[in-house]
């Protein structure tokens, strides 16, 4: 069985700078990720561009290269991100899944399966940063399953001369529906709100949607939601009226981007406390530690599944400081940044 000091479950950009901290302190430490690194990111539409810019969302004091000083792309942060590993030699047990966390003596067991069989091993300390976005969220809905319905975008030119409705209105669905409408397809957007939310939607891409909508070139249904789907139809329901009534529409493909959310199955394992709408773990803000002594959370799984977002990159980047001090009593070697100090970017209640 092997044990180390420190066992970080997830390797997204929070655990992986947690990974150069505890590195560079010389803490010996262990670190597991189910996919591939960045795996969150892997699955962004191709040359999609960050809300943030690359200074904020860098981690470890290495900046990001940038030729244009632009945000940075998916695919840009994913090398950078590939670019870190090699920089600080991390050891990543990449593809290997954490199915058991539990307590033993002063520290924790953690069982994992791989595609060559299973593995133990002992940490005196467990860090869970595995994001807030493991899967989509699901309507329920009679069809959503069909072959021709998907909730993930991953480039437009699949939609070119089809009928394509999009379901939801956050910047995903705002941005999918330019591109696809840009690449060709004649789009439909169905929303529950009545007007898109400025702060959920890059500001670069608002007017656009807008005129797109004003001069006909996108159909928008605002305030309506999707109750079935069909081959080659769905039916809308109007979200203020009590009637039957359904709006019937032609449609070869449907893009349901209405969120995701966060697979809270190690917190419960491990019996961290979930509080909240968003089934956020509860953790003392100070240290990031838990309930559960020994158990920290990092990163955005911070805030649980968020509907209205609260926790980015950008603003995590404190908790690797707040951890590394709590675990080692020292300083985090590259002072990471703490941006929570702004009303937008307090941590959530729980």
């Amino acid at each position: 069985m092997n044990e180390v000091q420190v066992a970080i479950i997830g390797a997204g950009p929070i655990g992986l700078e947690l990974a150069v901290a505890f590195k560079q302190l010389q803490v010996d430490y262990l670190h597991l990720e189910a996919r591939q690194i960045g795996h969150t990111i892997s699955w962004y539409p191709r040359q999609v561009r960050f809300f943030s810019s690359a200074d904020r969302i860098a981690i470890a004091g290495v900046p990001i290269p940038s030729a244009d000083q632009s945000k940075p792309t998916g695919e840009d942060y994913l090398a950078y991100l590939r670019a870190i590993c090699q920089m600080f030699d991390l050891q990543v047990h990449t593809f290997e899944r954490v199915m058991a966390i539990r307590r033993t003596g002063d520290g924790f067991e953690l069982g994992t399966e791989r595609a060559d069989g299973t593995r133990t091993y002992r940490a005196r300390y467990v860090v869970v940063a595995v994001g807030d976005m493991a899967g989509p969220r699901r309507l329920q809905i009679p069809g959503q399953d069909l072959p021709h319905v998907d909730h993930y975008f991953n480039e437009p030119h699949r939609y070119f001369a089809t009928r394509l409705l999009i379901v939801g209105g956050r910047n995903s669905a705002v941005e999918a529906a330019i591109r696809c409408q840009r690449a060709g397809a004649r789009v439909a957007l169905s929303y529950r709100r009545g007007e898109f939310d400025r702060q959920a939607v890059k500001y670069w891409l608002a007017p656009e949607i807008q005129m797109l909508i004003r001069t006909g070139q996108i159909d928008f249904y605002p305030r309506t939601v999707p109750v079935r789907i069909g081959p080659g139809r769905v039916w809308l329901r109007p979200v203020d009226t009590a009637e039957a009534a359904q709006l019937e529409l032609e449609a070869d493909f449907v893009l349901l981007l209405v969120g995701y959310q966060m697979d809270p199955t190690l917190f419960r394992i491990a019996g961290v406390k979930l509080a909240g709408p968003n089934q956020a773990p509860c953790f003392d803000a100070d240290t990031m530690q838990t309930n559960v002594p020994g158990i920290f959370v990092a990163g955005t799984a911070a805030a649980g599944t968020q509907n209205r977002f609260r926790l980015f990159i950008e603003n995590c980047h404190g908790h690797v400081g707040r951890i590394v001090k709590a675990i080692t009593g020292r300083d985090c070697p590259f002072g990471a940044r703490d941006l929570t100090t702004s009303s937008r970017y307090r941590l959530p209640e729980t």
